[in-house]
């Protein structure tokens, strides 16, 4: 399943560890509630995660779709926790009354496409896998994850945030830890996560654009716009654009993502910084696909799923290891004499990365 050391699934979240900790330490119990509970059944999930993955308790294989074509199922989980609920939605079924179900549905074949028109990939896997989906897991719980096995959407506290169906690219983050859990493998800590994490908002931000047919120019280069709730002053979860303006609030704090290295955050939390020195590799495929223009997943993108996925990228891989084999990547793809070549080497050299 994985060329790097084994499988290794892990458990992904789309909001970080650290906006949920400010904010169930909220005096209010409306806002600190549901961000307590969400802690408590993330920190849950990720010991029952280890296990599974130690101990090979994955589910038994399932029936594979046509190369070609997705298979998605849609469960509900009632505002439980079991997984994966009530199945409400097959794939080809006609949409229902519920536009949470509609939107997961909608999403999972989106990722799907991007991957396969885009790189010729059947699904997370390369192998036709099954997408399965569960939504309305457990109450007011404030994330959406990838588990090893199949996404989970909460449905937001109403307060802070909405129901995570809403941004496509949320969809598309989470799917991608899939595609990384079958290719690198990065190693969920430190500089290695913080790339994990990075692929997966680079290819959600690619499957949005896609999706809307937009180019690098049209994009707004945000990860989670529209989950923050009205009372939010802020855009979105990041900005791949501009690392570090995605939201400042009373509430929930200011974004902390550096956008270069001279800001490079030091923690022990948030396995390493996962979710916040991402920025930098994030700023770094800004950089790169508005320089060259057109539709990013084109060129830019290109680039970054060969890397990806061509066997090189080690498992403990840190920014200088991938930056190099971004740019040896666009050299093999495009030529040395191509722009590509120039507006990765250039992005890197932007963002303080050293091309080793």
């Amino acid at each position: 399943m994985t060329t790097h050391g084994g499988f290794e699934p892990v458990f992904c979240t789309v909001v970080p560890p650290h906006v949920l900790d400010k904010l169930a330490r909220n005096d209010d119990p409306a806002l600190s509630g549901p961000a307590q509970r969400t802690l408590m059944r993330d920190s849950e999930l990720r010991g029952r995660r280890r296990v599974t993955a130690e101990f090979a308790l994955a589910a038994a294989p399932t029936a594979k779709a046509p190369s070609d074509q997705p298979l998605r199922t849609i469960y509900d989980a009632e505002h439980k926790t079991n997984l994966p609920g009530t199945m409400v939605r097959g794939e080809g079924a006609d949409p229902g009354q519920d536009a949470t179900v509609n939107r997961a549905y909608a999403g999972l074949g989106a990722t799907f496409e991007l991957f396969l028109k885009a790189y010729t990939r059947h699904s997370i896997d390369g192998d036709g896998l099954p997408l399965d989906a569960t939504v309305h897991y457990d109450e007011n719980y404030n994330n959406a994850f990838w588990n090893g096995e199949q996404m989970v959407f909460g449905d937001g506290d109403g307060e802070i945030f909405l129901d995570f169906t809403i941004p496509i690219d949320v969809i598309g983050h989470e799917l991608t830890h899939g595609v990384t859990q079958y290719t690198a493998n990065l190693t969920y800590y430190g500089q290695p996560g913080a790339l994990n994490e990075s692929m997966s908002d680079v290819f959600g931000a690619l499957i949005k654009q896609y999706t809307l047919g937009q180019t690098a120019a049209e994009a707004d280069w945000l990860i989670g716009a529209g989950l923050l709730a009205p009372s939010v002053s802020g855009k979105a979860l990041r900005s791949m654009k501009e690392p570090g303006s995605a939201y400042d609030d009373d509430v929930l704090g200011k974004d902390p993502q550096p956008a270069t290295m001279d800001d490079y955050v030091r923690t022990g939390r948030d396995n390493g910084g996962v979710h916040i020195n991402s920025g930098i590799p994030n700023h770094a495929f800004y950089l790169a696909a508005t320089a060259l223009g057109g539709h990013a997943w084109e060129k830019a993108g290109q680039i970054w799923y060969d890397v990806l996925t061509g066997g090189e990228l080690g498992d403990r891989a840190l920014f200088t290891d991938f930056a190099g084999l971004t740019v040896k990547a666009a050299r093999e793809r495009f030529g040395d004499g191509g722009e590509e070549l120039q507006a990765v080497s250039k992005a890197w050299e932007q963002v303080g990365v050293r091309i080793l």
